[in-house]
């Protein structure tokens, strides 16, 4: 589409390609594509060559910087739920909306925890790799029963609500903990963050990372946990003192953590989780499947048109 036929203005996604429904919906718009790993010196560059009216936010930082290299800007879109990676108090003070595509990823996020959780569980990872080393372990090795076992949840949205359900079906004790939880469903026991961490047998995360909870799970939150408890992080690495996980998983206070996201990303090699047999790893793509990729882009690209529409119309 050339740039004289477009009469909305531009779209800019950090990122290498977008949904065909996505695009479809942003007709009309010229789309840019940033490209798969941009910084942010590559983002201002474009913001002042196109001067978007609209980001949609796949990878690296929004930062005020590359706000103001584009004097049209009205709304940044996260493709995802996370808006961490957003300078949102710098959006606010310039009038720019910033919108997240809420619940989107929810089904294939909370796949990913149980993933996790039955992999950590069952000893999945390490008991294949002793198979194929001509080990048999049967006869030393056991497993950790979920039914009738504790699962504690810092978050009750769409993810963590989806996690629980599957929890009470496999007969498990759920307990959450969410201040902002619009809705609890049955079965599940609202507590305390103390109680939470000292009652689970299974932790898992599924709140937003702000200033106030960075670095919650700490050496003080992982002391007050059960022994051999296990722990799950597809929410936001920032949430989790790595060092101090590291020293829980090594110390055998864990029986083990599944971990899909982490303070800096990509993971940097030599990582000490690497060298850690008691954790599994994935590199933060929880939210990776066909169905949430359209769901992810269509609902950002809805929430632009919102924006810029609502705005047009009241112009």
């Amino acid at each position: 589409m050339s740039r004289s036929a477009v009469s909305r203005g531009v779209v800019l996604v950090t990122g290498a390609d977008l949904a065909p429904q996505a695009v479809l919906l942003l007709r009309g718009y010229e789309l840019i594509y940033a490209g798969k790993t941009p910084g942010e010196d590559d983002l201002v560059r474009l913001c002042e060559e196109h001067q978007p009216v609209a980001i949609i936010v796949r990878y690296g930082r929004i930062t005020k910087r590359i706000m103001d290299a584009s004097r049209s800007l009205r709304v940044i879109s996260k493709h995802g739920t996370g808006i961490d990676t957003i300078d949102v108090a710098a959006a606010r003070d310039r009038g720019i909306a910033v919108k997240a595509a809420a619940g989107a990823n929810a089904p294939a996020v909370a796949e990913h925890t149980w993933a996790l959780i039955f992999a950590c569980a069952k000893d999945v990872v390490r008991l294949d790799q002793r198979m194929r080393q001509g080990h048999w372990d049967k006869a030393t090795h056991k497993s950790l029963e979920l039914k009738d076992r504790t699962l504690g949840l810092v978050g009750l949205g769409a993810i963590g609500t989806r996690v629980a359900e599957t929890a009470l079906a496999l007969g498990m004790q759920v307990m959450a903990y969410d201040p902002y939880a619009s809705r609890v469903p049955s079965g599940i026991g609202m507590v305390d963050l103390d109680t939470l961490m000292a009652q689970s047998d299974v932790l898992s995360l599924h709140c937003p990372l702000t200033d106030e909870n960075r670095h919650m799970i700490n050496a003080q939150a992982l002391a007050r946990m059960k022994d051999g408890a296990i722990l799950i992080n597809t929410a936001r690495g920032g949430l989790i003192d790595e060092e101090a996980l590291a020293a829980a998983l090594t110390s055998g206070k864990l029986r083990a953590a599944g971990l899909d996201c982490f303070e800096k990303e990509p993971l940097t090699a030599p990582h000490r989780f690497q060298d850690i047999g008691n954790v599994i790893l994935s590199p933060h793509i929880g939210g990776v499947t066909s169905n949430a990729y359209v769901a992810m882009g269509t609902g950002a690209a809805s929430n632009v048109l919102a924006v810029l529409e609502t705005e047009s119309t009241a112009g």
